[in-house]
């Protein structure tokens, strides 16, 4: 599919032909595109929980209020962030470049995140963003449909993925064959409402 069809057709899809598998090679096709997705300094902090257990989405639904598409989905998962990835073996997001690129790029990343506790949390929950868009037009891309969600009790879905300290939960995301088509969109902005050259 052309990626500006994708970017078109993506749509928040709430219903799911319920018990679908996604094939293996989908699967993989998928994840491999998502990890190409661009971070600030190739950190790469997002953390993917895949929920492939009937018991635990079923609990995820609860914790999502009842929303449908938590268990009819084919693939769902729990999209989180390491806040704490820019410090943890940083060496690793630089082993392929050459070593004078390495030895500018530490000492900058260091500099830019520590002791700054909300760029960190900034910079992570902005990665996750972007992995989740990736996500879904790569599903897409794939022929399925996707639902962003942030409708949840995220304390109840932190107990229920045992999320690690230092992680925050972005979202979830919801990927399958619709069951029934998203509503038409609700009302796009004009172009002219959300951009302004050079100032405000």
């Amino acid at each position: 599919m052309d990626i500006f069809q994708a970017i078109e057709q993506r749509r928040a899809v709430k219903h799911y032909q319920a018990n679908t598998k996604m094939p293996e090679a989908d699967y993989q096709a998928l994840m491999s595109a998502v990890l190409l997705s661009p971070t600030s300094y190739n950190i790469q902090h997002w953390r993917f929980v895949r929920v492939t257990e009937v018991e635990q989405r079923e609990n995820l639904k609860a914790a999502a209020w009842g929303q449908a598409q938590v268990s009819e989905a084919a693939e769902l998962f729990v999209l989180c962030a390491d806040v704490d990835a820019w410090n943890d073996r940083p060496e690793r997001y630089v082993a392929n470049s050459p070593k004078e690129t390495q030895d500018m790029l530490l000492p900058m990343m260091y500099g830019f995140y520590n002791k700054k506790e909300q760029i960190q949390r900034d910079e992570a929950m902005r990665s996750c963003g972007i992995a989740a868009q990736t996500m879904m037009l790569a599903a897409k891309g794939l022929g399925y449909d996707s639902c962003p969600m942030v409708g949840f009790d995220r304390e109840k879905v932190a107990e229920l993925i045992q999320l690690p300290k230092g992680h925050v939960i972005a979202m979830m995301i919801a990927i399958g064959h619709a069951e029934k088509a998203a509503y038409p969109r609700a009302g796009q902005l004009p172009l002219s409402d959300v951009l302004v050259e050079n100032h405000f």
